[in-house]
């Protein structure tokens, strides 16, 4: 061993004495020292603007930020997300320039410009070399004051817009935040999402009436970081946006939220998932609040990284998921806490359990001084990093000074968390976290943890869309299906698939029939990425026989080989997996009238189309061995043009299973399956002949 050592030291260009010389413990902190942060001078413009300035001559570099107490808090009632339109069409159209103009102009002297909306606040913000400060000026104050909206840009983002949505839908994570926002704020704006039928409502007077009321200079903060002095900023404030005026609407006081006085597990029943997403949080103060200090170290050591006790207990120690973190969110009226982490389906009550004894010891128990000290000089030594440009400057005060913070916040913050004590971290954490007044968000499948976690809380049952359900309704049901039979009929179609509009594989089907039984046939090639060949049986009345497939992904083997008979279904699958091939044996009761889910696409000329119709079809998922129910449901109708030419088509909605997607019908004649689209992924199917 020591001639191993000696042999390594010297292709190291070291000596054995060198590494006894190498220090063995980390040196002591130092004195936290203020950060090097440059005061920040203020004015008032004449229109009622408020102009704040912090200037740092290191860097001949401006950044502007511009906010306006405009943010989604302030959505009407039924036109959720109108906050977030207006944010993005500020920048497509304004002054007399085009959406291409304004990029042109910003990006032609390597600067930026952006606009977005929060909870409270929609903020503009432009960063540019100090000799450019004056078009940054300009292009903000146009896109202010003079947005033009064109209604073609309008109807792209509302496209962009619902399929975000779709996937966002879709996305246990996303259901879950949703569910947790909702839950815990109740009636309260903070609690409100935007959904398709309120992007849908929204209308350009809509955007024009929330311009005209909330942007205006009485009440907007003007933060200018870089190298401007504050009679430079003025001068260039002053010439933009002088001869603005007016102030933003008055809003009535919302209905405060409030908090819990006990435990409620909301259960969000999502049919066949195989891992359980988990929220939990209550209310916590405002953003004012003294105590934000020592709750954020405290939170740093419950779950603020990958060393944090939820990451290392549930994580490291458990192996029961691959994160877990927590959090304080500070709003204008009412910030809360939360922890979050997504576990395997069979550890859902035990993570769950451990999870909330993590956020009850946290306030009761004194945290050790390593584990505190660590937490809090991670902060401390961390902060710096936030403030490093003119544009985290700007950033950074304009958020200060919109909650309402201390002038002296931004400056002071490390020593503030450096002053903390385990005592008040302990008081701390007692005061914003609490388990036992919580409300817990699990997105999962309820068939399978519903009669586990009803031990832990009192639990309340709903579908991802919020409709309530009972514990009755988490196993699959038989679900009648009324199909025009005449309508299956032997038949051969051909695809091409699409990525990013570029066609990268094809897709060839056939169904023909034998007597009673019908045989479906399928080959897919997408690149050297996939291909596979997929051969379903069953009987004219869909009664299930067989399904065999074979293929490959990414290099992987992958094959079903399943037998329907007698109400199970029978067999093993092998799927590709990070790990490599994953293979289960399937033995499982299969519900009355369910179809192999590779069967989906057959039976879409059968269903009776028309406007606004809704379908619910039970599906066994042969290469997981579980079922679920999807959803059908027709959106609209279009013009659609395929390589097979252009047709009139029914548009339909599909969820419930591994993703959605959204499908194009054909209205007339055979209505065959016209394109198929991945929510949220530049994937299509087109038809081809």
């Amino acid at each position: 061993m020591r001639r191993a050592a000696t042999v390594v030291a010297l292709l190291l260009g070291t000596t054995p004495a060198a590494f006894a010389q190498f220090p063995t413990t980390a040196p002591a902190p130092s004195v936290i020292k203020p950060a090097a942060f440059p005061p920040f001078q203020e004015a008032t413009l004449p229109n009622g603007m408020r102009l704040l300035v912090v200037q740092n001559r290191k860097q001949p570099v401006v950044a502007i930020s511009l906010s306006f107490p405009a943010g989604s808090a302030y959505d009407p009632r039924g036109k959720s997300g109108l906050a977030d339109m207006v944010a993005g069409l500020l920048t497509k159209g304004a002054g007399k320039r085009s959406a291409d103009e304004i990029a042109a102009a910003i990006e032609g002297v390597g600067g930026s410009i952006s606009a977005g909306a929060g909870a409270d606040f929609l903020t503009l913000g432009a960063d540019v070399l100090e000799n450019n400060a004056k078009l940054a000026f300009d292009l903000i104050a146009d896109a202010a004051i003079r947005p033009t909206f064109p209604e073609k840009e309008l109807e792209l983002l509302r496209t962009q817009s619902l399929s975000g949505l779709q996937l966002e839908l879709s996305q246990p994570a996303s259901i879950a935040s949703r569910a947790f926002a909702k839950g815990l704020y109740g009636d309260h704006a903070y609690g409100r999402r935007s959904d398709p039928a309120s992007v849908k409502a929204i209308t350009r007077d809509d955007v024009l009436r929330f311009h005209r009321a909330r942007m205006r200079p009485s009440g907007a903060l003007l933060v200018v970081a870089g190298s401007l002095s504050l009679a430079e900023a003025q001068k260039l404030a002053t010439a933009a946006f002088g001869e603005w005026s007016g102030a933003s609407a008055a809003v009535a006081a919302g209905k405060a939220p409030s908090g819990r006085t006990s435990t409620e597990i909301l259960l969000v029943h999502k049919p066949g998932a195989v891992q359980s997403n988990i929220l939990v949080g209550n209310l916590t103060w405002g953003p004012a609040d003294p105590r934000s200090y020592a709750a954020a170290v405290a939170d740093k050591v419950l779950g603020g990284g990958a060393n944090a006790r939820l990451f290392l207990i549930l994580r490291e120690q458990k192996s029961w998921t691959y994160g877990a973190y927590s959090a304080m969110r500070r709003h204008k009226d009412a910030g809360n806490f939360e922890a979050s982490t997504e576990v395997r389906t069979e550890v859902t009550d035990s993570a769950l359990v451990e999870l909330l004894s993590q956020l009850k010891r946290i306030g009761a128990e004194p945290i050790p001084a390593k584990e505190f000290d660590d937490a809090r000089n991670s902060l401390t030594g961390a902060f710096p990093l936030t403030i490093e440009s003119a544009s985290q400057v700007a950033s950074q005060v304009s958020s200060a000074k919109l909650l309402g913070l201390p002038p002296k916040y931004v400056g002071t913050y490390r020593q503030r968390l450096a002053a903390v004590t385990v005592p008040a971290a302990q008081a701390a954490a007692k005061a914003a976290i609490r388990p036992d007044q919580a409300l817990i968000v699990v997105v999962g499948d309820g068939a399978k943890i519903y009669e586990k976690i009803r031990t832990i809380a009192p639990v309340r049952i709903v579908s991802a869309d919020g409709s309530p359900l009972t514990a009755a309704d988490l196993a699959p049901k038989a679900v009648a299906l009324d199909l025009a039979m005449e309508r299956l009929v032997a038949r051969s179609d051909s695809f091409s698939i699409f990525v990013q509009g570029n066609p990268l594989g094809w897709q060839t089907s056939k169904l023909e029939k034998v007597g009673n039984v019908w045989t479906y046939t399928e080959r897919v090639q997408i690149a050297g990425f996939v291909q596979q060949s997929t051969e379903v049986s069953f009987t004219d009345k869909l009664e299930m026989r067989s399904v065999h497939q074979a293929g490959k992904q990414a290099g992987q083997d992958g094959k079903t080989d399943v037998t329907y008979a007698s109400g199970r279904a029978t067999g093993s699958a092998t799927t590709p997996a990070a790990g490599g091939p994953k293979t289960i044996t399937v033995d499982a009761e299969v519900p009355t009238g369910a179809i192999d889910d590779n069967l989906v696409s057959v039976i879409l000329p059968a269903l009776r189309w028309a406007s606004g119709a809704k379908f619910r079809v039970a599906v066994f998922q042969s290469g997981k061995g579980t079922a679920t129910t999807l959803s059908i449901t027709v959106s609209g109708e279009e013009s659609v043009k395929v390589p097979a030419g252009t047709f009139d088509a029914w548009k339909a909605e599909v969820t419930g299973g591994e993703a959605p997607i959204t499908v194009w019908v054909e209205r007339a004649g055979a209505q065959r399956l016209l394109k198929l689209a991945l929510v949220g992924q530049p994937v299509e199917f087109q038809l081809v002949k």
